[in-house]
């Protein structure tokens, strides 16, 4: 999709890459309002992906950013999706803020045959798989992971599976994203969206890694009488919501709840910038291939004489001298 937009050479909207939390009190739910530019921008020129990874990456950031500011995160949150089909995976990775009044940080990358990709709808390159999402809240922690199966019409809709299923928390997804052009702007990323979830009876995951099995738990499975009722009220009033307006060039967060949900008495918080972040270093290379011998190294360096690696994030090219790494190194350093 191409959205038009009446922004100016340069600028910049103050709630672009920011995720707002909100709740709605008369219907006992939470939810956030995602507003990815800079971000997404960031996270796709590193690669020349073809539209259709383009645009699963781009809905994969979109529901990273949402999900990673649900949770209380001290560390990061991994979304991944593993598939059969022309788009093998997909990894993201959001960083919480290092301290308060930082911005959290995301990254993304996608693996996939390029011979196999059909000019059909996006999800259709994603083949039988699953859908994961794991939380590392730093040393001493237990990691959580939680997968449900790639079942349903979008990556959003799986995600909205894996609450109903491995979290029991009914939850739903309005997503759109594409490519923004006007007049004196160059061409480039925005996306949008809205996540809207029952607030939970008690932590936002449970502790056991339950994984549901047979048929697919939906979030209306989850609902009844009243919750059900206020469930439905809500979901109907978020289907009236225009693309544009998701997009978000001239409709602020706020001016979005209150067209959408004024009778239900929306609540706002502190907004969470989100920026595109890559967290790959020389230091962290050679950390990784400190546990090869020299005999190892040896297999792995090229016939130039160096040792490279290649972040699949960023795109970043490490160029080593082999005497340098490895636990049998010659010398500490490259030359």
């Amino acid at each position: 999709m191409t959205v038009g937009s009446n922004m100016t050479l340069g600028s910049k909207i103050a709630w672009d890459d920011t995720v707002l939390p909100f709740q709605l009190d008369a219907s006992d739910m939470r939810g956030r309002v995602v507003r990815l530019d800079s971000a997404l921008d960031g996270i796709l020129k590193q690669h020349n992906y073809p539209p259709q990874v383009e645009a699963l990456v781009a809905e994969m950031a979109l529901l990273t950013a949402m999900i990673g500011q649900t949770i209380k995160l001290r560390w990061k949150l991994s979304l991944q999706i593993q598939s059969k089909g022309p788009v093998r995976m997909i990894a993201t990775d959001y960083y919480a803020p290092a301290s308060e009044g930082e911005p959290a940080r995301i990254r993304a990358y996608a693996s996939f045959d390029a011979e196999r990709l059909t000019d059909s709808a996006p999800f259709d390159q994603v083949g039988e798989g699953y859908f994961a999402v794991m939380i590392n809240q730093g040393e001493d922690t237990k990691p959580y992971q939680g997968i449900a199966a790639l079942d349903g019409e979008s990556l959003a809709a799986c995600a909205g599976a894996y609450f109903a299923q491995s979290e029991q928390l009914p939850t739903t997804f309005t997503l759109t994203y594409g490519k923004s052009s006007s007049p004196g702007v160059a061409e480039h990323w925005r996306a949008g969206g809205v996540m809207m979830q029952h607030m939970p009876k008690a932590s936002p995951f449970v502790a056991a890694d339950a994984e549901g099995s047979g048929a697919t738990l939906r979030a209306a499975d989850l609902v009844e009488g009243e919750a059900e009722e206020n469930w439905n009220r809500v979901n109907t009033l978020l289907n009236t919501v225009e693309e544009l307006e998701l997009i978000g060039p001239s409709v602020t967060p706020t001016e979005l709840l209150l067209r959408l949900f004024h009778e239900e008495e929306p609540r706002v918080y502190d907004a969470q910038a989100v920026h595109f972040g890559c967290t790959c270093s020389e230091d962290r290379v050679r950390q990784s291939l400190s546990i090869y011998s020299a005999k190892d190294i040896a297999t792995m360096t090229t016939d130039d004489g160096r040792v490279t690696a290649d972040c699949q994030f960023c795109s970043a090219h490490y160029d080593l001298d082999p005497k340098t790494v490895g636990f049998e190194a010659e010398t500490a350093t490259d030359e």
